[in-house]
């Protein structure tokens, strides 16, 4: 069968690492500091809870009957977040595995499907699907249509080749520079009003080049016709550590300067699902399932004391 390179490089970074090839090992990738994370599609190691009646009660009576909670994410994402298994077909990472606690507090079995970044957005105004998570910023512009509960701190990173010769100071670091960054998410916000504030001190602009693939923007970085790519720090970790063809010089809140973003499950405005989501992600923080789920998948840099209901998020664009 065919591996996504997703796949392909977790099985050579394993071999490297073990110093051995038999094939079960791929399953496995161990980074720089020891952390092995689990690639596998059978995922013995997930994290479950029992059902929590009183908050079950709380979801609307359609999706009760239905005994499905259905959320929808993207595809193209790296570890830890959500990604193909090395089966190339499983969707595993620490997003399905919050998305697996909640459900099970609901005593709902977890429907995971998957769609390109934008339409996500369009399935959950459809009502084709419940909720989306994946690694989705709380903004004041998507409060406006949908509902949150947050579930993790929002931070990004500016990774940049390993002999490359970016060093970042601030915003004025990427002047001139060409930066990749993923369409339509809150990365993309914030470089392209980096962009404008450099503008307007007569700096030089950002080239900045859009990716919709992992695999892309990997060759892009590695082969240097990237100076950088701002992207989601867990993924920017894992990637820097396994492979060494890139590090961190820079990290920041996903949410700008002022505010520290946070991550939520989205839900349409409304439709009753976020008060019983936002009591069972309450729930698993206080019976320390959540911290399992952290410490899985090695986000303990990221991880909240509580979880809030549509909190501050990333300013709207100044017109």
């Amino acid at each position: 069968m065919k591996l996504t390179a997703l796949a392909g490089l977790a099985a050579a970074v394993t071999l490297l690492v073990t110093g051995c090839g038999g094939p079960e090992q791929a399953d496995q990738v161990q980074t720089a500091d020891g952390v092995v994370f689990d690639l596998s599609p059978a995922q013995e190691g997930r994290v479950r809870v029992a059902k929590v009646d009183e908050i079950a009660a709380l979801v609307p009576q359609p999706i009760r009957d239905r005994g499905t909670l259905v959320v929808t994410g993207s595809s193209n994402t790296t570890p830890p977040l959500r990604f193909y298994a090395t089966d190339d077909k499983t969707v595993v990472g620490s997003e399905i595995d919050f998305a697996q606690l909640v459900a099970d507090v609901l005593g709902l079995e977890l429907d995971i499907q998957v769609a390109d970044w934008s339409n996500n957005f369009v399935r959950v105004d459809s009502g084709e699907v419940d909720v989306f998570i994946s690694n989705v910023t709380v903004t004041e512009e998507r409060k406006e249509k949908y509902d949150f509960a947050t579930y993790r701190q929002d931070n990004v990173a500016l990774e940049v080749p390993a002999e490359g010769g970016l060093e970042y100071k601030d915003r004025t670091s990427l002047a001139g520079r060409r930066i990749g960054v993923g369409t339509g998410t809150n990365q993309e916000q914030l470089l392209v009003r980096w962009n404008e504030q450099n503008l307007a001190e007569g700096l030089a602009p950002i080239e900045i080049a859009y990716y919709q693939q992992t695999s892309d923007y990997y060759l892009a970085l590695a082969s240097g016709r990237l100076d950088g790519y701002i992207g989601p720090n867990p993924s920017a970790v894992y990637h820097s550590t396994t492979t060494k063809e890139s590090r961190i010089v820079a990290t920041f809140s996903g949410a700008g300067e002022q505010l520290q973003g946070e991550i939520a499950v989205l839900t349409r405005k409304d439709n009753g699902l976020i008060g019983p989501i936002h009591a069972a992600l309450q729930h698993v923080i206080a019976d320390g399932s959540y911290r399992k789920v952290i410490d899985r998948w090695s986000l303990q840099s990221e991880a909240l004391p509580a979880s809030r209901i549509n909190p501050p998020g990333l300013p709207k664009k100044q017109p």
